[in-house]
Parts: structure tokens; sequence; C-alpha cells
């Protein structure tokens, strides 16, 4: 059995070795640059007290593959400021909606539906390639620092000062809130050891070090009418994303949301994210894998997970042209397990909500409060 010091430093190197590019030295994978549109609020109405019937999910499916995404029409204007329009809810429990315009829209944008059956189990496709990181000195370090966990079992991704990006079915089912939204928190990893404690483990590396999480209230969350007025049974899954405020700053190194390019322009191909799966209570579990396919809105993957990974920050690392630097970004969300039927032929994949030019908009107004800062994705 390795070691857990020694399952860290393995865990270390296939993250550095799986983000290192197979090419020549000169070459570098370059973030693109987007002509983003501006998502702007046009009226708020009181909803007054929101219902919490729904009970907690930690996953979302949908047996709408990539072929049936494609094969549904683009949405009008009017369609799209419904979707982008969104619901803030407050922690005393009112909420609001608030209507949006969209101006310079420099692209066409699509939307997906799906319906029929569907199983929610997450997959394992084949040998488990995840990692679980153990250590402080991995869990509280760049990226994986970056990963949180929800009180509702989900995880999130740190991506402003006060700001935790999540996936939408953790805090709504498309009809209702869940019971404990009102009440969030946000989990964050600390050391559990005291100073005795961290004396022995000092000189007994074989000890792993003792974790546990310090919760932070949420102030108020934002979910898309997409999500709300689909479900995943709909058109939802494309809008299968949430943005929650802190009440307070929680004083760590965050990731930036970038728009999504597409996936033949990611570094091998391959994506990255970190969750709380919940067949590893207490671990932080890393894994990182090949884009199989994908929509405008999607994209679909086969990377190992379990139920509690939902609303994990989908990243990859590119080089930032303007900035002379690499650079990592949140380009997606993941959302949960699609099987499709496809002829007779069964085939499963874990999806992710990709940053589109338009959801960078509305996500980055949410957290800045103003375009000017948004026009760069």
């Amino acid at each position: 059995m390795m070691l857990p010091t020694r399952l860290s430093a393995l865990c270390l190197l296939v993250f550095v070795i799986s983000e290192v590019e197979p090419h020549s030295s000169n070459w570098k994978p370059m973030w693109p640059s987007y002509k983003v549109p501006v998502v702007l609020p046009q009226a708020t109405l009181s909803l007054g007290k929101a219902q919490f019937n729904a009970e907690p999910r930690l996953d979302v499916a949908s047996p709408c593959g990539p072929e049936c995404h494609k094969h549904y029409s683009l949405p009008t204007l009017e369609e799209l400021k419904e979707y982008m329009s969104y619901e803030t809810l407050y922690s005393n429990g009112s909420h609001t909606e608030t209507e949006v315009g969209i101006y310079v829209l420099g692209s066409s944008v699509s939307s997906t539906q799906s319906g029929g059956k569907s199983r929610t189990k997450r997959q394992i496709y084949g040998y488990d390639s995840r990692f679980s990181i153990y250590g402080k000195d991995f869990l509280l370090n760049y990226p994986f620092s970056t990963s949180v966990k929800l009180s509702t079992g989900c995880t999130g991704t740190l991506v402003a000062e006060k700001h935790v990006l999540t996936a939408a079915h953790c805090i709504h089912d498309g009809k209702s809130y869940v019971k404990g939204a009102q009440k969030l928190r946000v989990g964050f990893l600390k050391p559990k050891h005291k100073d005795g404690e961290k004396a022995l483990n000092q000189t007994n590396s074989r000890i792993p070090d003792k974790m546990k999480f310090q919760w932070i209230r949420v102030k108020r969350t934002h979910v898309p009418k997409g999500w709300i007025k689909g479900n995943a049974n709909d058109i939802g899954m494309d809008y299968d994303y949430a943005l929650l405020e802190l009440k307070k700053p929680h004083k760590r190194k965050f990731m930036m949301i970038g728009v999504s390019p597409t996936s033949r322009q990611f570094p091998s191909g391959r994506i990255h994210f970190s969750g709380y799966d919940n067949d590893r209570p207490g671990h932080l579990v890393y894994r990182f894998c090949d884009v199989k396919e994908e929509t405008y809105d999607l994209l679909y993957q086969q990377c190992d997970a379990q139920p509690g990974a939902s609303g994990s920050g989908v990243y990859v690392r590119m080089w930032k042209r303007q900035k002379q630097k690499w650079e990592r970004k949140i380009i997606g969300i993941f959302s949960g397990h699609q099987w499709v039927d496809k002829d007779g032929d069964k085939q499963d994949y874990n999806v992710a909500v990709r940053i589109t030019p338009l959801k960078y908009a509305q996500i980055c107004f949410w957290i800045k409060g103003n375009y000017i800062d948004c026009r760069d994705g």
C-alpha cells in the first residue's frame, strides 16, 4: 500500500505531467480573444418568499446526447433574453427575478433540448483514474485550494474574493429551491491538528494532516431562468450553473473564469477538475481526461466522477499573450451524467456546461456589477 505522502507526491506529479504540452517548446496553446456581448439588467421584480421544497441532488441526468442537442434550432434573441434572465435568492428567504437585455451579440448561440428516460448514476469508466489529494501542502495551495464544498453536498470553485461558481441543480431543481439553500454555506478545508499534533506530523511524515471544513454563509445566489424554466428535461442542462456571493471574503487565491475555446484548442484536448466526490468523504479528488464530443453549450467527456463532484469548475491552462504568462481559467462547470441510446448502442458521458461568451458576460456582471470590466473573455 502506498504511503499518503508518496501518494500525494504521485498526485502532484500526475497533475504536472497532465498539463505539459506534448509539442515543441516554442509552441504555446493561446487563450483566444472573443467579442463578449453585454448582458444588462432591465427590470427587477420581487417574488416574495422562496419555497424550499426540493430534495438536494448531487447529480442531474439527461439522455439527450451530442447529436440530439445539435438538431435543435437556435434560440431567438427574445428567447435568449428569457433564458439569461435570472433569479436572485437572499439569505432572508426572499427572492427576485431580473429581466436582462442583450447587446452587441457577436455570434449565433445555440440551445438544446432533451427528453426521455434517464439513469442518474455517475460513471467510472474502466480503471478509476481519480486521485485523492492529501496533505495541507497540496490542499491549501493553488489550484486545489480553489475547490470548496457546499452544505447541500456539491462542489464549487472560488472565482472572486467573495464568489463561488457551482451547478444550478445544487441550489434549485428547476421547480423549487432545495432544502438547505436558504442557509447555504460554503466549506473551506483547513488543518485540524493542534500545535502538538503538528510537531508529531513533522517528525513522522507517514501521518497525513487531518483536515476540517471551515464554513462561510452565503449572502445571495444567482440562478439563470434557463435552468428554472427548463430543468434538465428541456433545455435546462445548458444553463446548469449558479453563482454564490459569500457574506465575507474568503482570503484565498481564486481562479478566473474565461470563455471556453473549442476542445481542439485545449492543450492535448484535455480538461481538469477537482471535487468532493461522495464515495471519498473528506477527500478532494482530482482528475483529468480528454473531451470526447462537444456542442456549443456542453462538453462531453468520460472523466471519472461520482455524485458530490457536481459544480466543480472545469479548467484548462493556456498562454495569455497580452500578459505573457500561463493562466488557468474556469471554462466550464461539471454538471452530471448523460446516457444516450443511439440505435441500440448505449453510450455514457459525463457532461460539463461550457462558459460561452454570453454566459461569461452574465457571470462576470454578477461578480463585477458592471460590464466595463467584462469585455475580455
